[in-house]
């Protein structure tokens, strides 16, 4: 049986050469953690400031321009007996070159790909020495830009010029932090005979049958016969892979198999799939185990009389996509646990979240990462690792790319979360839009990746899961890549230049992208920064927002809908109501225009360190109130108000099963909760479905716009929907008032709030008082004599009076 030893021990960093090495890190042998990488090593050391503190991120740049050696002693193992003994290295960040008592063993050059080499004839008894030398990247990529040609870039760095992962070299919600170092698993396997190079699952369903159809790719070290053996659900089958043969396939199948289904839409049972090698005198030489879940999955983009849909259909189910995307939870990969995925999977399903979208700038995501997806039924749709740039098709990065490619696909082959591969983010719509084709020069840019290439080595090793060119993509090169009508579209005019009620223009087939920005909780701001006072433009702040123009566009929110903000304190409420309002608002509009439209997927979920950005949850994994609009705007059973044909119309969108049937009412009111209109209606909403009822003029016209709103309730939502004729800034808001009590529960704290007055919007933000504390709702609004109960955790008691006063508590109108 083969055996495989860890080598994570003992391990020394030291920087070999580069420009501005602080004298106190030249020369000096660092312990190291493996997996790692020199930030964190040197961090853990006491040797630079922490990178996410301040503007300490622009005093270490000299990280990525600097050669590093990770070096390491061990005993001999055992493995004298074994006809291979290969060094196993699951990722290496980035050039690299690896010795062995000093004979160099190989070299890398791309982090997506894990390389193996045998070193059975250069390990000797005693100690032995292992070295990986890692070249700076910024020279590596800057040498191959300057042998291609520059290519195109949305930023000016080269990230397009190394297979690595992109947003080390900063983005526009991301710290320039270009690693290096070992970051994935490293250690020796010793094995006879032949061992299992690959195993390739590829697991459908058809006519009530699950069929798991395996494909076998076996190393030898001899010519003799070998079988392979598999069990799933309880059914077994074997394959003799002939003297000298290399690659075996056996198909298993499963009769009438419990179906793995997304979140929402029913269970998620799991399999044990094991697979064993042979020896010729039946000795087990080597085996591996994974779960698989049994589902189909197509990809309908079968024209219509709206132009191309784009449809994921599971288990022959039309699926409305209720997506965000994921970018690298940290920026240091070493510090994303299972544990931290864990963390933040129980946010999104608790967010009605039912597809992440791993982003093409950031890395092909863990075994952890597809595990717990599998577990939990979150759909995943796979970028490849291009973003945003126009990438050359030349040597070395041609062979580069198919390698990390088929590596992906058969790592990930087999994970019922699966249902997408995407070619790219953004790089056949920035060759259109984006002024690239005259620096350019005919020079190559990636789509020979993206339309030849990936498909290619999709369609051999996975053809179960869906391929997709690009996000965005119209499915046609004669049809604009951002169309609309066709295939799926990124909608950025909004934040970049518009109003965030422009989202309402839009009808679109999918919407793979769109967001709008807010400031992270303010107890990440007072962890990260030491700005004294803080305010939007202190010099923290305005280094931690990356976005081009980012407080201008805020403020432009700011001013098209909300009060002048008095303080700080109302700049950070507001900014994070008006992100919250603004994807609600997008959100709600195209699930109202379901089926025309069958997916959303906001940008973005999660942060890599404290920043103002798009994100749901910030960079110390708190909660922003955009998480709770999501929550709402994603629930299963949607009830909102939308304008329609110059006038206004109550949608109801089932994503359940069974039929939603419910009496309805939308009334006219006035702030002070005096009714003016009102009328009753049956709900009787199909499954997986949408109905849209026209509401009669007498409510959709008020008497006074900046005195009145429309409440929509039904029978079993447990939230109403709003309408408001004015916006805050002109409504004529009373000022607040409240009675407000505090009691003790398990774990927290019960804050219940009863209006005098309307109170819009009210928010409770109890990290303010201690940073661990969580409050389970957010934007909540009151009529007067209406009450609400937040729910707060925390490890101690928190001050009562301060939890029911501003700046804990908070309204619009207050």
């Amino acid at each position: 049986m083969s055996r495989s030893t860890l080598l994570h021990e003992g391990w020394t960093l030291r920087a070999e050469s580069g420009p501005q090495v602080p004298p106190e890190i030249a020369g000096t042998a660092v312990p190291a953690t493996v997996p790692g990488c020199v930030h964190t090593d040197l961090l853990a050391a006491g040797l630079i400031p922490d990178p996410y503190l301040d503007d300490n991120e622009n005093r270490l740049h000299w990280i990525g321009r600097t050669d590093w050696v990770y070096e390491t002693t061990f005993d001999r193992r055992p493995g004298d007996e074994a006809d291979r003994v290969d060094l196993v290295c699951a990722g290496l960040d980035t050039v690299a070159t690896v010795t062995l008592n000093g004979v160099e063993v190989g070299r890398t050059e791309n982090q997506h790909r894990g390389y193996r080499f045998d070193v059975r004839s250069l390990l000797r008894s005693g100690d032995n020495t292992l070295a990986v030398r890692f070249d700076s990247p910024y020279r590596y990529a800057e040498a191959h830009r300057d042998r291609l040609g520059d290519r195109p870039n949305a930023y000016p760095e080269p990230f397009n010029f190394i297979r690595k992962t992109a947003c080390n070299f900063g983005w526009d919600w991301g710290p320039t932090v270009v690693t290096a170092g070992i970051w994935q698993r490293i250690g020796l396997h010793a094995w006879s005979t032949a061992r299992l190079a690959g195993v390739r699952p590829l697991v459908t369903v058809a006519d009530g049958a699950g069929r798991v159809e395996l494909h076998v790719d076996v190393e030898r070290a001899g010519d003799e016969p070998l079988t392979v053996r598999a069990t799933v659900a309880g059914v077994a089958a074997d394959v003799t892979v002939p003297a000298g043969e290399r690659a075996a396939v056996l198909t298993l199948t499963v009769p009438d198999p419990a179906l793995w289904w997304p979140v929402g839409y029913g269970d998620q049972p799991l399999h044990d799939l094991d697979v064993t090698l042979h020896a010729a005198d039946g000795r087990e030489l080597d085996g591996t185990s994974r779960r698989i879940g049994f589902r189909s999955v197509r990809l309908d983009t079968t024209p219509d009389a709206h132009g191309t849909p784009f449809t994921l259909h599971v288990n022959d189910v039309p699926i409305f996509v209720k997506g965000v995307n994921w970018i690298p939870d940290d920026a240091f990969a070493n510090r994303v646990t299972r544990a931290r995925l864990a963390e933040r999977f129980g946010q999104a399903v608790e967010a009605n979240i039912n597809l992440l979208r791993i982003w093409g700038g950031g890395r092909y995501e863990s075994d952890d990462f597809y595990e717990l997806a599998d577990e939990l039924g979150l759909l995943v749709q796979q970028d490849f690792l291009f973003a945003c740039a126009a990438y050359p098709e030349e040597e070395p990065f041609r062979t580069e790319v198919e390698a990390e490619a088929r590596e992906q696909v058969a790592r990930l082959a087999g994970h019922p979360s699966l249902v997408l591969w995407t070619g790219n983010n953004e790089n056949i719509w920035g060759w259109h839009d984006w002024d690239w084709q005259e620096p350019l020069a005919g020079r190559t840019w990636g789509r020979g990746y993206y339309l030849d290439l990936l498909p290619a080595v999709v369609g051999e090793l996975d053809p179960t899961v869906p391929y997709w060119p690009g996000s965005p993509w119209s499915g046609r090169e004669d049809i604009h890549p951002n169309d609309p009508a066709h295939g799926t579209m990124h909608i950025w005019d909004v934040w970049n230049d518009d109003d965030y009620t422009k989202y309402r223009e839009y009808v679109p087939r999918f919407v793979a992208e769109f967001g709008y920005q807010a400031p992270p909780a303010y107890a990440t701001l007072r962890r990260s920064l030491s700005d004294e006072p803080l305010a939007h433009d202190s010099p923290g702040m305005a280094h931690h927002q990356k976005a081009a123009d980012g407080d201008r566009k805020l403020q432009r929110g700011l001013d098209a809908h909300l009060p002048p903000p008095a303080d700080f304190d109302d700049w950070h409420y507001y900014t994070q109501l008006n992100q919250a309002r603004a994807i609600q608002l997008g959100v709600e509009h195209f699930r109202s225009h379901r089926p025309v439209c069958t997916g959303t997927i906001v940008w973005q979920l999660n942060d890599c360190w404290p920043v103002t950005s798009w994100a749901a949850v910030d960079g110390d994994g708190r909660r922003k109130p955009l998480w709770y609009a999501l929550r709402r705007a994603y629930a299963d059973r949607l009830l909102t108000v939308q304008p329609r044909d110059g006038g206004l119309a109550l949608v109801a969108v089932n994503e359940t099963a069974e039929a939603w049937t419910a009496p309805a009412t939308v009334t006219r009111l006035t702030l002070a909760g005096e009714p003016r209109a009102k009328t009753s209606v049956d709900l009787d909403v199909p499954a997986y479905s949408s109905v849209v009822l026209a509401l009669p003029a007498e409510l959709a016209r008020p008497d006074e716009a900046r005195r009145e709103l429309l409440v929509a309730e039904a029978g079993d939502t447990a939230e109403r929907a709003l309408w408001f004729f004015a916006e805050d800034r002109d409504v004529e808001w009373p000022a607040a008032e409240w009675d407000a009590t505090v009691e003790p529960t398990d774990g927290g704290q019960r804050v219940r709030v009863t209006a005098r007055t309307v109170l819009r919007d009210l928010t409770l933000f109890p990290d303010r008082l201690d940073p661990s504390a969580q409050v389970d709702a957010a934007l909540v609004t009151l009529l007067p004599g209406e009450s609400t109960v937040f729910t707060v955790h925390a490890p101690a008691a928190l001050d009562a009076a301060a939890l029911t006063r501003r700046p804990v508590l908070r309204c619009v109108n207050m």
